[in-house]
């Protein structure tokens, strides 16, 4: 199955995983997590609510530069029905881990650090599992950052989509760090330029704190929208977030 082309918006909770349970960051910075229990456990509880897409992280992996929570992965993608989309970012380096993945159920890898520090990786993958790779942008301070958001590339974000789109990515996930987990709202603009820069599918993620954030995501020309921390804080709820998208 292949869902990286949204035929219609979505919103997509997020399963962080580190040392084996659900953890948000705040500002993407080790140490500010808050956890929210067992991975397979808040996979089913998203699938119940709703969820058509899960976006699952192994924060250890984005950290170390290796995955490190392979077993918490697996264990979801074991639970989930195979007509629930999964995307997977943290750790995934080369172009075998992305395809092992890809064939054990994934439907879609993230890579950041590894698309920056080799962009034919992208289109490696792309010529065996095409439309498979998400590139993940994260920017801080509209600067693209890598090894778990602590190294700057001096990349702007929507001159990378556009490279990485000619490489034959699917869609790209941008992240704004500055925002994310803080529940401060989202950048507009920020998202818009990413958009605007490509004509694949824009994934947005960071700062989502309200229903009206989700929808002026949808309006900014984003395809889905990753959100974490609003959702398991209860600010609002997946069906609401997405019956208010639904009807934009």
């Amino acid at each position: 199955m292949s869902r990286t082309r949204f035929s219609e918006f979505e919103v997509i909770p997020a399963v962080d995983v580190q040392d084996g349970e659900v953890v948000q960051l705040v500002g993407g910075e080790r140490g500010t997590g808050k956890r929210y229990g067992a991975p397979v456990e808040a996979a089913s509880n998203w699938i119940d609510a709703g969820a058509r897409t899960l976006h699952l992280v192994d924060l250890d992996g984005a950290f170390e530069g290796e995955r490190a929570n392979a077993d918490a992965i697996e264990a979801v993608v074991d639970a989930v029905d195979e007509g629930i989309g999964l995307q997977l970012g943290g750790g995934i380096r080369t172009a075998d881990d992305a395809r092992g993945l890809l064939d054990a159920g994934i439907d879609r890898v993230i890579l950041g650090t590894a698309a920056v520090e080799n962009p034919e990786v992208v289109e490696e993958i792309s010529g065996t599992h095409p439309g498979s790779v998400v590139v993940g942008l994260d920017a801080k301070e509209g600067e693209v950052v890598v090894s778990g958001w602590t190294e700057g590339t001096g990349l702007d974000p929507a001159e990378a989509a556009a490279r990485y789109e000619e490489l034959g990515a699917g869609a790209v996930l941008f992240t704004n760090v500055d925002v994310e987990g803080r529940l401060s709202g989202i950048d507009r603009e920020a998202v818009s330029s990413v958009v605007d820069a490509v004509e694949i599918p824009v994934i947005a993620s960071g700062g989502v704190a309200s229903v009206d954030d989700v929808v002026a995501l949808k309006e900014a020309g984003a395809a889905a929208v990753v959100v974490g921390t609003a959702l398991y804080e209860g600010e609002f709820t997946l069906r609401e977030a997405q019956a208010a998208a639904d009807a934009v």
